[in-house]
């Protein structure tokens, strides 16, 4: 940080509209209670105080005993994702999401709830500042048909392609998260069971509720795929 003070950003109409037009083409019921809860988020984090810059780094510190130096992930008993890179507005969204319970996770309500805004802000401009390189681990020989499916989608299964909402070079974009060099057992996890960690709180739908009928139509293979081509980007 070069400061002692983050400020969380809010989000450009622009930005918001591109989400809102992929909300409707995928058919999502609950898109206007989305829109409505990232409105919300926006507000929450505006005018926080400041955090110092020491309470930052020891929060850093804490952060990565579980995520991994420099937030690269961890292949421990579970697999717990890799942060470094991720885009901050996905990072705000989601920390949020475990303190409503609108995404299950007792160890992350249990880290997430005691968190200011301002900190939350800061927390996630210095996981996107880090670029270590990925720990790899997917499948090398399914690595071409996942960047295939990555590319194109599967049409027939009515999966968009990844690349039009996490960019050609799945870095994430705003609300979307940056998938590049994330962990492969991590991602088939979160893919295989999203209905059971997404989404819990219907009333306050989390923003990736959008995600929840693409991860439905792909195939176990299809999601080891698509896992080991990610796990490799950087």
């Amino acid at each position: 940080m070069d400061g002692s003070i983050r400020r969380a950003s809010t989000r450009s109409p622009n930005r918001q509209g591109r989400w809102l037009a992929s909300a409707v083409s995928l058919g999502l019921a609950s898109q206007a209670a989305i829109v409505a809860m990232m409105f919300t988020t926006a507000a929450y984090a505006e005018d926080a105080p400041a955090v110092s810059k020491h309470d930052v780094d020891a929060k850093l510190a804490y952060c990565e005993v579980c995520h991994g130096v420099s937030a690269q992930g961890f292949h421990g008993y579970y697999p717990i994702p890799r942060l470094a890179g991720q885009q901050t507005e996905y990072l705000k969204n989601q920390l949020q999401a475990f303190v409503e319970h609108r995404r299950t996770n007792n160890i992350m309500f249990n880290v997430g709830h005691v968190l200011s805004p301002a900190m939350i802000a800061a927390l996630a401009a210095d996981f996107k500042d880090l670029d270590p390189k990925p720990l790899s681990g997917g499948p090398k020989d399914l690595v071409a048909t996942g960047q295939k499916i990555f590319a194109d989608g599967i049409p027939d299964g009515k999966v968009p392609a990844c690349a039009s909402c996490h960019g050609p070079d799945a870095k994430g974009n705003g609300p979307f998260p940056r998938l590049a060099g994330q962990l492969f057992d991590y991602v088939v996890s979160k893919l295989t069971n999203w209905d059971k960690e997404r989404g819990q709180n219907p009333a306050k739908p989390d923003e990736s509720a959008i995600m929840e009928p693409i991860a439905h139509n792909l195939t176990g293979p299809q999601i080891k795929a698509v896992a080991a081509y990610l796990s490799y980007l950087e």
